[in-house]
């Protein structure tokens, strides 16, 4: 069976606690789940398919919180991998509400740095029923992955994951 590998940053809080949903939603014997302090780059040649995620940091700030940001470890090393066979999704979750102006930003900045490597991004989520006012995220009318707003809208959270999932699960070819 092809191995999913689903990796967050940053620990606890709402990120993980959507990572998990996610990460419930498929079969456990070929999905493992990391944050991203646990797992390496070159940890990631083992899966087939990476589901990827974290919080919004405004992307003007995305490599200035370098330090706490333990994305940016994983990232700094990705020219050492092979990703033209990896396919990707992408989620983030932001307050649309209180950061209407840079919604879910750090989607974009994940996208871009697997996609520049050679990665096939899958997962564009639609923009409707969000009310944000831009987002670096949205790419052709779309979120480049799903866009989850736990402080306004937690509602929704569930039926998203799963609507997204089974989406994914369709690129992934697992359907």
């Amino acid at each position: 069976m092809r191995k999913i590998g689903i990796i967050y940053w940053p620990k606890g809080g709402n990120v993980e606690s959507v990572a998990e949903r996610i990460f419930n939603q498929f079969d456990k014997s070929y999905t493992d789940l990391f944050d991203a302090s646990e797992i390496s780059a070159t940890d990631i040649v083992n899966y087939d398919f990476l589901i990827i995620g974290g919080s919004t940091t405004g992307s003007e700030t995305w490599h200035d919180v370098a330090k706490t940001n333990k994305w940016n470890d994983i990232l700094g090393k990705l020219d050492d991998i092979n990703l033209e066979n990896k396919i990707v999704a992408v989620f983030g979750l932001g307050d649309q509400i209180l950061w209407p102006g840079n919604f879910v930003d750090s989607m974009i900045e994940l996208r871009d740095e697997f996609e520049k490597r050679g990665a096939r991004i899958v997962g564009e989520w639609p923009t409707t029923g969000y009310k944000f006012t831009d987002s670096r995220s949205v790419v052709d009318g779309k979120f480049v992955g799903l866009a989850i707003d736990e402080d306004q809208q937690a509602e929704l959270t569930n039926n998203r994951i799963q609507r997204w999932t089974d989406q994914i699960k369709k690129e992934f070819g697992l359907q």
